[in-house]
């Protein structure tokens, strides 16, 4: 169930075709904690955990560019979201949710990441 309706998603079996053929003209941004990304993390994916936004949020500008296609992942979807709609609320324009999140991820694309 989709409870932001009207934002963009990415499913975990797109993610990782897009990741194969052109990860450098994507961003990735993970907003898990840091002791969940310890655990499981995609290669590529720059973390910016939600309980330190105050410490990234002033430059999020100078990081990314706002135009550039954006992928953004947490662990089932919620947290990666919400990221979702502050960027879109902060200028960006091509920002897709990763559906399912790293969970998903593990489970139907790369048994090899440990699930939690």
């Amino acid at each position: 169930m989709n409870q932001f309706p009207s934002l963009p998603v990415i499913s975990v079996e797109e993610l990782a075709q897009r990741l194969d053929q052109d990860s450098d003209e994507l961003q990735l941004i993970d907003v898990r904690e840091p002791e969940e990304v310890a655990i499981a993390y995609i290669k590529g994916f720059e973390v910016l955990s939600l309980s330190q936004f105050e410490q990234w949020s002033h430059e999020i500008e100078q990081r990314f560019d706002p135009h550039k296609e954006t992928f953004v992942l947490c662990h089932h979807g919620m947290r990666s979201a919400q990221m979702c709609l502050w960027l879109l609320n902060n200028g960006f324009t091509n920002v897709k949710n990763v559906s399912g999140g790293i969970a998903a991820y593990a489970a139907r694309v790369d048994a090899k990441i440990p699930q939690y």
